[in-house]
């Protein structure tokens, strides 16, 4: 049963903490755990997880906000799940933050965490909804507003992150997963196999790659897609929606050609880089940029850039199969950054410059800056649309088109859908310096020069003048989120983190990211002087005033108090909360 946890917001009267000096105490609440507290656990809904659990009477969940909590705790200093709880049992600075005041107090077996992320994932394939991902722009937009930042300008950058997942030779995971498959396998039915699987059953999947070793594998891909052939056909009855099977069943498609007679394996390079990876993480693919090769994902990360803001916060962390473009997740993203945060100037590098960006762009009203451009650049020795000034309405529609020379004319719609015509009349460009260089051509009817493009080419021009400008004006207002990623990043290693599987790396990503705006409003906090705790929001000041004013433990605990006072060193036997 689901039951919000307002007990934080009672301070406790002799409490651990309450034994701390003045200046310890001090020194606690300016320090990252109390800034969790104000900035983050303070600031966390808890209703939208009451799906999560059962609606009958029945013994109260372990609170969310403290589970919550500690996953942002551990993606944040990357930890493993022993030491998170470790140090969830034994840190002081990680029970104030998680608004517990007493050790000992809230306890409850590490299965309970487990039991959330699985309740999580299951949710999040269930209703389409990431339930984390939420409560982070929720707090993130709350903490936006507390610190009166600008969020009119954001920018964007993607990096590659692999999940904790071994890379295997092709031969490899084909043995690992008829391996696999004789696990899957009732006794009966292993005895009635043995002799089929027998040679890849000696040892690891690793260990038959050793023995390989100098040995031609293309005998060795034909032995086993026949074996899986005949699996794949004996076996369907049977064991057909079992998840052994359904991999075996995509690893065989994507591996072999089964218009062949018999079956035969596929050249390497007709292989889709989607094709599945580990038998551990089916969502993992692979991706090749330059000449570094990468398995896993893509994360995407927002945060806003205005120069006037005193700090920088992070906005939005997305996650998807590496195979996936920067165009996509930044299409994706823009509709709910738009919501949330007016954007209407996003930084991104050349990636994000795309037809289907564009599409998005335009619907959202959002300006892109990029700081490079992809393809071949325009011939320096003739003008290009480029250096024509445009001026576009609302809807970016294009009105009017100026030329080099300074002649607006107005922008005509042309016989096709997105396509545009501007007509120079002939007596303005008579003469013009530029006649040798310029991209319109002469008309026979009227001898007016026309200038025709389309709505891409258009695009393409106006990123290329936005670009051009960017980079005169010296700020490079994008690069520092490369800085951002790598802070996301910095608690693990060599750019893979502990978990496996899209859902799980987004959760670690988004904690990773909660943590560094953390510490990002704790250097502020810390820079203006004196500890100046945040607003702890309405909803959560309420609770607090509402557990102040009604409690009669409250009550009862201030007047005893008053009682005490005067004894001074007597030392109670239990605690009470005022």
């Amino acid at each position: 049963m689901f039951r919000r946890n307002n007990r934080h917001v009672q301070n406790s009267l002799f409490g651990d903490i309450t034994n701390l000096t003045p200046r310890a105490r001090a020194d606690l609440e300016a320090s990252w755990a109390g800034v969790f507290y104000r900035e983050f656990f303070c600031r966390l809904d808890e209703q939208p997880f009451a799906v999560l659990y059962s609606g009958k009477d029945s013994r109260p969940n372990t609170p969310v906000n403290v589970l919550i909590g500690l996953e942002v705790l551990k993606s944040g200093f990357g930890w493993s799940d022993a030491e998170m709880y470790d140090h969830f049992r034994f840190d002081v600075q990680v029970r104030f933050a998680l608004g517990l005041r007493t050790l000992g107090e809230g306890e409850f077996d590490l299965r309970t965490v487990y039991n959330l992320r699985r309740r999580l994932s299951q949710h999040r394939a269930e209703k389409g909804v990431n339930l984390l991902d939420q409560a982070f722009a929720d707090i993130s937009d709350e903490q936006v507003s507390a610190f009166q930042l600008q969020t009119h300008c954001l920018r964007m950058d993607s990096t590659q992150v692999a999940s904790n997942i071994a890379r295997m030779a092709r031969v490899e995971l084909l043995v690992e997963i008829l391996q696999r498959v004789h696990r899957m396998l009732s006794e009966v039915d292993q005895e009635r196999y043995a002799e089929l699987l027998a040679p890849y059953l000696r040892g690891s999947s690793s260990q038959y790659m050793y023995h390989l070793r100098g040995e031609d594998t293309k005998p060795h891909l034909q032995c086993i897609g026949e074996a899986m052939h005949r699996l794949l056909v004996e076996l369907a009855s049977t064991y057909g929606e079992h998840d052994t099977y359904l991999m075996l069943q995509r690893v065989f498609l994507e591996q072999y050609d089964i218009q062949a007679d018999p079956v035969r394996p596929k050249p390497g390079q007709a292989i889709s880089p989607r094709r599945l990876r580990s038998p551990d993480d089916p969502e993992a693919t692979y991706r090749r940029k330059g000449s570094q090769a990468y398995e896993g994902f893509v994360a995407n990360v927002t945060e806003t850039c205005t120069p006037d803001n005193p700090l920088q916060l992070i906005t939005k962390v997305q996650v998807a199969p590496n195979v996936t473009e920067d165009t996509t997740l930044l299409a994706e993203a823009l509709p709910e950054l738009k919501a949330r945060t007016g954007v209407n100037v996003l930084y991104t590098d050349a990636g994000f410059c795309g037809a289907d960006a564009d599409a998005v762009l335009h619907e959202q009203h959002v300006e892109q800056v990029p700081t490079d451009l992809r393809g071949r650049a325009p011939n320096p020795e003739r003008l290009n649309l480029a250096d024509f000034a445009i001026q576009s309405d609302a809807q970016g529609q294009p009105q009017q088109i100026t030329c080099p020379q300074g002649h607006t004319v107005p922008v005509e719609t042309g016989d096709k859908a997105g396509h545009f015509a501007a007509l120079f009349a002939a007596n303005t460009c008579l003469g013009c310096p530029q006649a040798d260089r310029c991209p319109t051509r002469k008309r026979q009817r009227d001898g007016r020069r026309s200038l025709g493009f389309d709505q891409r080419q258009l695009d393409i021009a106006q990123r290329r003048r936005r670009s051009a400008a960017y980079r005169k004006a010296g700020q490079n207002l994008r690069s520092a989120i490369e800085a951002t990623i790598g802070a996301i990043k910095r608690p693990f290693t060599d750019d893979q983190l502990p978990v496996r599987g899209c859902f799980r790396l987004a959760m670690v990503l988004i904690g990773a990211a909660a943590m560094v705006n953390i510490r990002r409003i704790q250097r502020y906090l810390s820079g203006q002087g004196a500890p100046k705790p945040a607003p702890q929001g309405a909803e959560c000041s309420a609770r607090r005033a509402e557990a102040e004013q009604d409690s009669p433990v409250s009550l009862f605990g201030r007047a005893l108090l008053r009682l005490l006072a005067p004894l001074g060193r007597l030392q109670p036997l239990f605690a009470l909360s005022c």
